[in-house]
């Protein structure tokens, strides 16, 4: 059955662990901000394992990115052609990461956008494999933490302006919570953008 309301949807992630954490495995190494923080969301409802959880974001951000700095360094610049759009984020990145490169490793995660193309412009840049893998297995951690950690917040807190769950303020109050998570990384996607902004006519 498909679940009509945010308690039958819990009780179901609860009775398909290893099916959600499969799911979850999977996006994570995209860096979904939404996922996980409804995971985290989900932790405090008891339908997921918080230790499970971090692990398996953990290891799914970081294998993600290894995938992505691969392909990187394996295919360079021709795998973006027939996409502009992503053939412009990657040039983005590589300019950050020529300037900042420990920086944006650690924090290339959270902004919309960034955070799915980055690893390749890795792979066409200056960084050697063993300093980009300790810095994405640091970096994945922080990321797998905080979004569990920020989602589970949210979870104890909501859980103070309602009795119910499965009511319907709940629900909204959830939507309302993840939109603005979402405004708030694609605002971040921005500023990552405008910073590199001035050295585009030094190209």
């Amino acid at each position: 059955m498909i679940p009509t309301d945010l308690t039958s949807f819990l009780d179901l992630i609860r009775q398909h662990g290893d099916a959600a954490y499969t799911f979850l495995f999977a996006y994570a190494a995209s860096h979904s901000l939404l996922f996980g923080l409804f995971a985290g969301y989900a932790a405090f409802a008891g339908a997921l394992k918080v230790s499970t959880l971090i692990v398996v974001f953990w290891i799914g951000s970081f294998l993600g990115d290894v995938v992505r700095f691969y392909l990187g360094r394996r295919y360079g610049p021709r795998l973006f052609r027939s996409w502009p759009r992503l053939a412009k984020l990657v040039n983005i990145a590589a300019r950050l990461t020529d300037k900042h490169a420990v920086l944006m490793v650690l924090f290339h995660r959270y902004p919309h956008g960034i955070r799915g193309v980055a690893a390749f412009a890795y792979g066409l840049s200056n960084l050697t494999w063993p300093t980009f893998l300790v810095l994405n297995f640091i970096a994945a951690g922080l990321w797998s933490v905080a979004m569990v950690a920020v989602g589970y917040a949210f979870g104890s807190v909501s859980e103070k302006l309602m009795n119910d769950a499965s009511s319907g303020f709940g629900v909204v109050t959830l939507i309302i919570f993840l939109g603005l998570s979402w405004i708030l990384s694609k605002k971040l996607e921005n500023v990552v953008e405008d910073s590199a902004q001035p050295d585009a006519g030094k190209k």
